[in-house]
């Protein structure tokens, strides 16, 4: 359990209102933690547990959110496609937010959190004073030669998705959406839990799933190689990259393209998958901390 005291709160952004909590002394420098896809803030469980064992909490507070459609979190508005840049903007909100109360902020982001993270750190260098990606190096691309398949598939999906689920609500059973999380990611059944019940809420005996299903469908467009070349050439702001020596392969094979993308990153491989921030907290933390003492 965490010894410190987890304060609940809402982030009233101009677009959409998010949920988030904040352990520590709201006065000190910011770590920002922003989880992946389809996960919520629960995710950050783990590691902030062992940040807080190392001390972190005496030089900084946390603050974890949930993504639109993500846990506790509106949804977008509307029955429109979701867009992953569109987090992108959450992101530049929240930090733009949050600087009225501290200067410092430093982003950990897991997978599509730590895409995001990068994609806005690349269009605003100098904004951030730290970046920690877990599991993440830049945005996802394609082929060019897809967007029409692409484009084709995802319109006539959200179409019968719209056709079918507006306004319907399935019940959903605990253990069984656990389960099936346990299969898809590999992650242990307990972290599948702490994640699954945050993204349900329950109604009389039965649950319903509270995320947005509209994340389940493809998304309309994917950037092209050269694009996220262009994006992400060269950024001086000091950046930690841990990777899951049984993470996702593709991110391996982009390693050679860090050292153009970034010009101060240290690199950390440790055992786990591509959730080791939960699998593997203590050895995530203690990167953290050796890193943010090091730019201290």
């Amino acid at each position: 359990m965490l010894e410190a005291k987890v304060e609940a709160l809402t982030l009233p952004l101009t677009q959409i209102e998010l949920a988030a909590v904040r352990l520590g002394d709201g006065n000190k420098p910011i770590l920002l933690c922003i989880h992946g896809w389809l996960d919520n803030l629960n995710s950050f469980i783990p590691l902030n547990r062992e940040l807080e064992k190392l001390g972190l909490l005496e030089d900084y507070q946390i603050i974890c959110i949930d993504l639109p459609g993500h846990g506790l979190s509106a949804h977008r508005f509307g029955h429109y496609p979701l867009h992953w840049v569109d987090y992108i903007y959450d992101l530049h909100s929240i930090i733009t937010h949050l600087s009225q109360y501290h200067k410092d902020i430093t982003v950990i982001g897991h997978s599509m959190g730590g895409i995001i993270a990068c994609c806005y750190n690349a269009t605003f260098p100098n904004s951030l004073k730290q970046l920690i990606l877990i599991e993440a190096i830049s945005p996802l691309f394609e082929s060019e030669t897809h967007i029409r398949t692409r484009l084709k598939k995802s319109l006539e999906q959200h179409l019968l998705f719209n056709q079918k689920t507006i306004g319907a609500r399935r019940t959903i059973n605990l253990m069984t959406a656990c389960l099936a999380r346990n299969k898809l990611t590999g992650l242990e059944l307990n972290w599948c839990e702490l994640i699954t019940k945050r993204n349900l809420y329950r109604d009389g005996d039965q649950y319903y799933w509270r995320s947005d299903p509209r994340l389940k469908l493809d998304s309309l467009n994917r950037m092209s190689f050269e694009q996220v070349e262009q994006l992400m050439n060269s950024t001086g702001t000091p950046s930690l990259l841990v990777l899951g020596e049984q993470g996702y392969k593709q991110l391996k094979s982009l390693l050679p393209k860090t050292e153009a993308w970034f010009t101060d990153l240290t690199v950390a491989m440790l055992p786990g998958d591509h959730h080791l921030h939960m699998s593997h907290a203590q050895q995530v933390a203690i990167q953290i901390r050796a890193f943010t003492l090091n730019q201290a």
